[in-house]
């Protein structure tokens, strides 16, 4: 079992299931990736738009909400665009980091693509787990791969192609 410690403050998410949804997603993103979900240890925030609309300016100065946001334990990312980050060692520090999960924007979001709620937040939990493990989407190699990670993770979990 993963280590995911869920702090709900919407409790929105509790009808969502975002605990159950979070372990789920992140013993499948850490097992596709050659870890030991056991040995890592992840807190998602359930919260509003207005709760991650202040996170979001406070962190990265901009004053709007946004799906998901993450702060990896350490930065892991890449040198060169589209390598694989360097993965974490297990039995060092298990904390990999946080993510913040946004439930309006996420509903607002699924409605809109004409999918169930839970498949989205399934995704963007894989997506900010991805991100506590160095992957990113600035620069275009990094997003291809980035993308083609989370297709495969999804797929695994029997989740459709999300783009």
């Amino acid at each position: 079992m993963t280590g995911v410690e869920c702090l709900i403050e919407d409790v929105r998410w509790q009808e969502t299931g975002l605990e159950r949804l979070a372990a789920r997603a992140a013993e499948a993103t850490l097992a596709h990736l050659g870890l030991d979900p056991a040995a890592w240890e992840i807190v998602v925030l359930g919260c509003d738009d207005a709760r991650i609309a202040a996170l979001n300016e406070d962190f990265r100065d901009k004053a709007a909400p946004t799906n998901v946001l993450s702060w990896p334990s350490e930065e892991r990312g890449a040198d060169a665009d589209g390598a694989v980050p360097d993965l974490p060692e297990a039995g060092l520090d298990p904390e990999l980091g946080d993510i913040a999960i946004a439930f309006e924007t996420c509903a607002k979001e699924a409605r809109a693509a004409g999918k169930p709620m839970q498949d989205h937040v399934t995704h963007l939990i894989v997506h900010g787990i991805l991100h506590l493990l160095g992957y990113d989407h600035v620069r275009d190699k990094d997003a291809t791969l980035m993308e083609r990670t989370e297709v495969e993770i999804l797929g695994k979990l029997g989740l459709p192609d999300p783009y």
